[in-house]
């Protein structure tokens, strides 16, 4: 390549009142082509005023290093430069060109700018041409571009957003029925919601320029209430053949189309459609008829007009006067006129505006003429059908008001001519044409009531009389039961608590506030206590008739471990005196449980269930006491409870609040409830048994830990070889920042041979439950361990065990998630290993994006991890982590509600009567969620139709009534309303749970091919319904435990499947709770089949799925189409897995997750187009998962 440099340099001085002097510089780029002599020239380059120069060689260098830089800018030559220059290249000039690259001109920067600058003038050249052809396309069929404003950001070219858009081609009969099925199904602006008169009258401007008519606009403008709506109600009721051209598809016919193999039906179908009529209609009404033309003719215009057709018979005179009118009308028109048979006859007319002409067809009735008006039909297609529709009837209502009785063609004739041009303009509303094929369906209200099953059970008000006597028999039943034996034992262990001490502080605070705050460290014995503190002083007073305490957990286990140990200390069984409430189980008994735990969601829907009085009071009329246990971990719903417990007091002064934290920092709490004046304060101090802290280097040290000797002896001293104490540090920064679980193990080794015989287990903190898999395959290794995994998914028999003492000669290692970390207590644990890890979810509200990430707990957290070790004796603290890193952890977590989409609170919000303004309630909370977070989540409930301008659909109030998922609950409402009700509460298990299949990292390929082997094409969900519905055809003929072994063999997880079958009971039980199924719904029930004759139809299940889902829906973009050659013939390649291509609104590109069935699919049969997804999680990538494949059948 020849280059040289044109005129060498172009210094300019700067003015020096202006800019204060200098000089800068440009430099001109010219390049001679070798061949053609061509002479290319690129523009100046120059440096802007900013880097001015004193001198006019300094401007030169700088502006040769420029030019220099344009064409070397992806070389390392910067390395050769002085270091000004250096500084200069990677820093400024690297910043200039970030700006020229947004302008559009990064190809300034090309290693040869010659070439560049060709092609782009090629690539201009080519883009004009194309742009000419375009517009001359436009020039010939007017109209048929239209720009259509997608949204206040602007506008878009109609035909380039839908050029690459899937079509879906239709058949005649399909369409009709699903314009039928909107037609008549659909509520247009059930809340009466005007728009604007300003905003209105830009509208029908914008509408009118589009191609619909002036008097369509209006009428749609004032059923609808916003464009978007306006537009959707235009584009269903205005007929085809007055639609814009935009609208329709390329090369689209109108008219009517019919196939028939009887031609003479064929033929009068044909001439009965040509009047305007709908071709099914006259098809319909034809055979009705059987067969006869006038007959049907006749009754479509009785049909028209009046309804339905009519048989009534006024005969005016006795003479039928049909052919004397024949010879008047043929003398006055003429040649106009023209007899089509003895009984019919046709008038030509000018048509309005004078685009060719109009023929009036009249046809003598079967009654008497002209008792009866003549069958009229308007024969153009000048003028769509259905405006000729409205002139016909109109013109018959005037003939039937004032010409019955005598001839009248000529008058129905001189009055079409005089008011048909007047029809076309404003032919009246388009719905009460349409009924004619489609009566409109009475609106319903748009107040929705809970169904009957669903209203809260009215209850009475606290009765604080004491000495009622009932709460006598309750005092005397308590006082009996003080002296006997196995009670005086426990309150012997009660008193050794250090609550014990406090009883009295808490009973007074109680009783002198409405809100109390206890805080108290663990171990203390604060959840256990204090409920028993104010039952007892309730009964000692004579009140315990009336007591009727709430407790709730944040978690299941809490509830149930709770309710078990205070029913122990009182030496009752649950469900007597005290109770439980969880989702899906419960053991209470109505007047004898005074003490009934429950998990926090519980006790929220309760007060929604209850709220239907429009006061949320109401619902806890007969409850004295609500104790809100672990307030500290600032979960989402205990913040909500907190909303409406502080709404509640306000109506209740009698109800007593109480709120248990495990931290000392209750300022926020004493803040939000008025103040230290209305809140009382009462602190519990923990246990004193100190607990000895181990770090990472500490432990290391301890254990003799190192990665290639773990194997060794416990006895062998790591001291004593010097070059052990040489790779220390190698060691440490080999175990690094993550989770090593051999470590854990020789941790473990290491804690059993220091407590010998000693009882006592070891409790380890991990961030999940895959976690916990990998640490119990590690610790089962130990001869002596009795592994134990602790976290919410369990079932509550499972959780249980790690309450109970361990076989004889082994030691209980519980492997938890921070369940552990406060909402229970295991009694004999002393040693407690800490990853410091957590799995905590945020939420981008911006980007609508959730993320699951593995952080560091916070300070607060690992704090209550420590206390475990010292609840029965001193005890120790492994940290698997070093000081450095403990000192960089958060103080405490962020709250949940600003950690987490708001979608499903923001609807529990908006269910209850009495709040109609979510975003005023939600700012009302201890910590208020961002606006732009409550924004996106009214923003989807409306998207997802549960919310209609801020009021609750019928949808909505379903959905909030299902403590599920939104999307889950969606789900369940379609399969009742599609009868496949049961397949769908199944994935909606499936959801809340897992995936049922496993994959071991050493079988990943077996594993994917056994889950491969129960898919029919259909994607994620589909496929694990299918191994799901196997496995219980096999426990209902084989039992629980006969199906392990095939279980394993199909890397299938047994508890996973029993978990799936948990929740879905819980899910049946909340929706015959909203009756949405029958109360005696089940297999055996009448009701099942009918509720379930569409569960085998596969395309239905895919569309309700993508239904439930949206707007979680993701387009497939493949690949251009490549062929190859063969001996039979040229034939299609599929594409590659990694070229096919994903896309959703939000985000733009997306991953398939590679535990998807579909992550290496090549081709996509049926036409599929879209895909549905669940889950949306961004780690490397934005991964979609949880699929399922969106078809359609054009048939």
């Amino acid at each position: 390549m020849d280059w040289e440099i044109a005129g060498q340099f172009d210094v300019g001085a700067l003015p020096k009142d202006k800019v204060g002097g200098g000089f800068i510089s440009s430099v001109i780029l010219r390049r001679v082509d070798p061949k053609t002599r061509e002479t290319l020239t690129l523009p100046p380059i120059r440096l802007p005023a900013g880097f001015k120069q004193s001198t006019a060689l300094e401007a030169r260098h700088y502006a040769a290093t420029f030019a220099l830089f344009h064409v070397c800018n992806k070389t390392n030559l910067h390395m050769m430069l002085p270091p000004d220059y250096k500084k200069l290249w990677k820093e400024d000039f690297e910043k200039l060109k970030a700006t020229e690259v947004k302008k559009g001109d990064s190809w300034l920067y090309e290693a040869d700018p010659f070439l560049a600058k060709k092609e782009r003038e090629i690539a201009a050249a080519e883009l004009e041409k194309k742009q000419k052809e375009r517009d001359a396309s436009q020039a010939k069929s007017p109209g048929s571009t239209v720009n259509l404003s997608l949204g206040p950001s602007g506008q878009h070219k109609g035909t380039k957003v839908w050029s690459s858009a899937p079509k879906v081609d239709l058949g005649n009969k399909v369409r009709r029925e699903i314009e039928t099925l909107v037609q008549e199904h659909t509520m247009w602006n059930p809340y009466g919601v005007e728009i604007p008169g300003p905003e209105r009258e830009a509208l029908i401007e914008e509408f009118t320029k589009l191609g619909f008519r002036r008097s369509h606009i209006e009428e749609a403008s004032a059923a609808c209430k916003d464009r978007e709506e306006v537009l959707e109600w235009l584009l269903i009721y205005v007929p085809e053949d007055d639609l814009p051209p935009w609208c329709l598809p390329e090369k689209y016919s109108v008219g009517v189309t019919l196939v028939s193999d009887d031609l003479a039906r064929e033929s009068k179908l044909k001439r009965l459609a040509s009047a305007g009529y709908p071709a099914d209609l006259c098809a319909r009404t034809l055979d009705n008829r059987k067969g006869d033309e006038l007959a049907a003719a006749e009754s479509l215009q009785q049909t028209l007009v009046h309804g339905a057709a009519s048989g009534a018979s006024l005969l005016m005179n006795s003479e039928d006067g049909w052919a004397e009118e024949q010879e008047t009308l043929e003398a006055i028109f003429g040649e106009r006129y023209s007899a089509k048979s003895s009984n019919t006859c046709a008038i030509e007319c000018e048509s309005p505006g004078g685009a060719g002409t109009v023929s009036f067809r009249f046809q003598r009735p079967s009654g008497h003429y002209p008792s009866f008006v003549p069958i009229i039909s308007i024969q153009t297609e000048n003028i769509p059908a259905y405006i000729r529709l409205s002139a016909v009837r109109q013109a018959v209502r005037y003939a039937e008001e004032n010409f019955l009785g005598e001839q009248m063609i000529y008058n129905i004739i001189d009055w079409l001519e005089t008011h048909l041009p007047e029809i076309i303009q404003d032919p009246g509303k388009l719905r009460d044409i349409s009924t004619i094929s489609a009566p409109p369906v009475t609106p319903t209200e748009s107040s929705f009531e809970l169904p009957t099953r669903q209203r809260h059970k009215h209850v009475k008000m606290v009765d604080w009389s004491p000495g009622s006597s009932k709460s006598l028999a309750v005092k005397e039943a308590w006082e009996a039961k003080q002296n006997t034996k196995p009670q005086r034992a426990m309150i012997q262990q009660r008193e050794s608590l250090p609550a014990w001490s406090t009883q009295n502080a808490i009973i007074r605070a109680v009783n002198e506030h409405q809100v109390t705050i206890i805080s108290g460290e663990t171990g203390s014995g604060k959840s256990t206590q204090s409920v028993q503190f104010i039952l007892d002083d309730m009964i000692k007073k004579g009140l315990g008739g009336a007591a009727n305490i709430i407790c709730t957990q944040p978690r299941r286990i809490s509830a149930l471990g709770l309710a078990d140990r205070v029913s122990d200390e009182r030496c009752s069984s649950v469900g007597d005196e005290i109770g439980y409430i969880i989702r899906g189980e419960s053991k209470t008994k109505v007047g004898s449980t005074k003490i009934t735990f429950v998990t926090t969601g519980v006790l929220l829907r309760r007060i929604q269930a209850g709220s239907g009085s429009g006061n949320i009071a109401s619902s806890l009329a007969d409850v004295t006491h609500v104790v809100v246990d672990e307030v500290h971990e600032r979960s989402l719903d205990t913040d909500f409870l907190l909303a409406l417990l502080r709404d509640i007091l306000r109506h209740r002064k009698d109800i007593k609040v109480i709120l248990m934290s495990a931290t000392l920092d209750a300022d926020i709490f004493t803040q939000y409830f008025g103040g230290h004046q209305s809140v009382g304060l009462v602190h519990i101090p923990g246990r004193t048994f100190p607990v000895d802290d181990y770090y990472l280097d500490d432990v290391v040290r301890e254990t003799g830990f190192a990665p290639e000797l773990t194997e060794r002896g416990l006895d062998e001293d790591p001291v004593a070889s010097s070059a052990a104490e040489e790779s220390f540090g190698k060691i440490l920064r080999s175990i690094g920042m993550g989770i090593n679980y051999e470590l854990i193990a020789a941790t473990v080794r290491y804690i059993d041979s220091k407590l010998q015989d000693q009882p006592g287990g070891i409790l380890i903190f991990l961030p999940g439950t895959m976690e916990i898999d990998r640490c119990l395959n590690a610790v089962k290794k130990i001869p002596n361990a009795y592994p134990l995994p602790l976290h919410a998914s369990l079932l509550p028999a499972e959780q249980r065990r790690v309450f109970q003492s361990p076989p004889k000669g082994k030691r209980k290692v519980i492997a938890a998630t921070n369940v552990a970390e406060t909402s229970i207590t295991i009694e004999d644990i002393v040693a407690v290993i800490d990853t410091g890890r957590v799995k905590e979810t945020s939420y981008d509200p911006k980007d609508n994006m959730v993320r699951l990430q593995e952080v560091w707990a916070s300070q607060a957290a690992c704090k209550q991890r420590r206390g475990r070790a010292g609840r029965v004796r001193a005890g120790t603290c492994y940290k698997l982590y070093t000081r450095k890193a403990e000192s960089s952890m958060a103080q405490r977590p962020d709250p949940e509600i600003r950690r987490v989409p708001l979608e499903q609170l923001c609807l529990s919000v908006r269910s209850m009567q009495g709040i109609d303004d979510v975003a005023s309630f939600l700012a009302n909370t201890i910590t208020p969620p961002e606006s732009i977070a409550v924004e996106g989540a009214l923003s989807f409930l409306h998207r997802v139709g549960a919310l209609d301008h801020d009021k609750l659909t019928a949808l909505g109030r379903y959905l909030s009534m299902i403590p599920a998922d939104l999307r889950c609950a969606k789900l369940m409402v379609y399969g009742s309303i599609f009868n496949c009700i049961d397949v769908c509460i199944t994935i909606a298990a499936i959801l809340t749970v897992k995936s049922p299949f496993v994959s071991p990292r050493e079988r990943r390929e077996e594993a994917n091919a056994a889950r491969a082997s129960f898919s029919k094409g259909d994607g994620d969900l589909l496929t694990d319904l299918n191994a799901y519905q196997e496995w219980s055809n096999r426990v209902k003929e084989q039992g629980y435990w006969s199906t392990q072994s095939w279980c394993t063999a199909n890397f299938l997880s047994h508890q996973t499947l029993r978990d799936i079958s948990s929740n879905r009971a819980q899910f049946l039980t909340s929706l015959k709770d909203a009756a949405i199924v029958p109360v005696d719904y089940s297999e055996t029930s009448p009701s099942f089949s009918s509720l379930n004759c569409n569960a085998t139809n596969r395309s239905l299940l895919r569309a309700l799925v993508a239904g439930a889902f949206q707007p979680q829906i993701a387009r497939i973009a493949f690949p251009d189409k490549k062929f190859t050659s063969s001996i039979t013939g040229t034939f299609e390649v599929d594409p590659d897995a990694r070229t096919i291509k994903y896309f959703n609104q939000e985000n733009g590109r997306v991953f398939i997750h590679p535990s998807s069935l579909l992550f290496s699919v090549q081709s996509y049969s049926n036409a599929a187009t879209f895909l549905s997804y669940f889950t949306k999680m961004e780690t490397s990538k934005v991964f979609v998962r949880d699929l399922t494949r969106k078809y359609y059948n054009p048939s």
